[in-house]
């Protein structure tokens, strides 16, 4: 102020703190209309728009989904967040500020998880409550412990993966678009209190003539090659694929009830399964690969899985995944 009562330039004013005339010649303006008020800082141009009250509002209504809301998907974009806010609130916010704010309040752009809309997220509670305790129940104890079994599959397409490349290009991974056929897997992650955790599995691909995957008696085999190297008996817990429904399965198991105790998991709950994260372990690994032929992709799983056999505390974070404990 002391220099525009003393008519100085806008030059010479600038010059110091390096403003420009244009910028200088506003505050003396303002200096003219409103004396020294008019020179007073507005704040920060990024200051919160919204109270405590308006955002915790507004993370509500986020929580409950953009279909809610009528857009037609399930993504909340930037975008799609700004507009919300500008309906609840009537407040505007650029799209940097819309990020700024869901960042400054815990939130972040991920993968989503997928749930099947036929999911009962009550019976899931219910299971973990009142059927887990029964696994791993005290009685069990001096046994092998806990073990869950599921399967999966790799085709001739493999899962894409995430690539570095040059911006504005996007990185093609050329597979072979000929050809056909399968490599199944099946496997079971063991835990026992006081003891390593196990990966026990079976890879098989079908040839021409032969099945394209694995069979219940394939699935007895790997049971009973498990009750071997485990020396005793198995609590199981699986899914409800319908490979563990066949009249052949059920007759199997009822004649070995002495050393085999089943659970069900709930219906769609493959979060539950700590064998589904060994899985996307090892898809990972086939990430992009172009193989020439099955024995490829079968040499690159079996590779994996013998990995993740000297790797029980990756086998224990996969239990982990899940919430459920089997040392408690």
């Amino acid at each position: 102020m002391e220099h525009f009562e003393r008519g100085e330039k806008n030059r010479e004013i600038g010059a110091a703190p390096r403003v420009k005339e244009r910028s200088v010649e506003r505050w003396r303006r303002a200096w003219r209309e409103r004396g020294e008020l008019g020179l007073l800082s507005a704040g920060s141009p990024g200051r919160p728009k919204l109270c405590a009250a308006q955002v915790d509002r507004l993370e509500r209504k986020l929580e409950r989904g953009p279909l809610v809301h009528g857009w037609a998907d399930q993504r909340w974009t930037l975008a799609r967040v700004k507009a919300l806010i500008g309906r609840l609130f009537h407040v505007s916010y650029t799209v940097e500020g819309t990020w700024q704010l869901l960042k400054r309040h815990g939130w972040s752009w991920q993968q989503p998880a997928r749930r099947a809309i036929e999911r009962d997220d009550e019976a899931v509670e219910l299971w973990k409550k009142e059927v887990w305790p029964r696994v791993r129940a005290p009685r069990r104890r001096s046994g092998p412990g806990s073990s869950f079994r599921t399967g999966a599959g790799q085709s001739m397409m493999p899962p894409r993966a995430r690539t570095w490349g040059r911006v504005g290009r996007t990185p093609v991974v050329r597979v072979r678009g000929r050809g056909s056929g399968r490599v199944s897997m099946a496997g079971m992650v063991c835990y026992r209190r006081g003891e390593r955790s196990r990966l026990i599995y079976a890879v098989y691909h079908g040839r021409k003539d032969e099945p394209e995957g694995f069979g219940w008696r394939d699935l007895r085999d790997l049971l009973v090659r498990a009750r071997i190297r485990l020396g005793g008996p198995i609590v199981l817990v699986w899914d409800n694929v319908r490979l563990h429904l066949t009249a052949g399965m059920r007759e199997w198991v009822a004649a070995n009830v002495h050393w085999l105790t089943l659970f069900q998991l709930p219906a769609y709950a493959p979060d539950l399964n700590p064998q589904e994260g060994i899985w996307s372990l090892v898809k990972r690994e086939v990430g992009n690969l172009a193989a020439a032929d099955l024995a490829q992709i079968t040499k690159a799983v079996k590779r994996r899985l013998k990995q993740l056999q000297y790797r029980p505390d990756i086998v224990d974070g996969c239990l982990a995944g899940t919430g459920l404990d089997v040392h408690e």
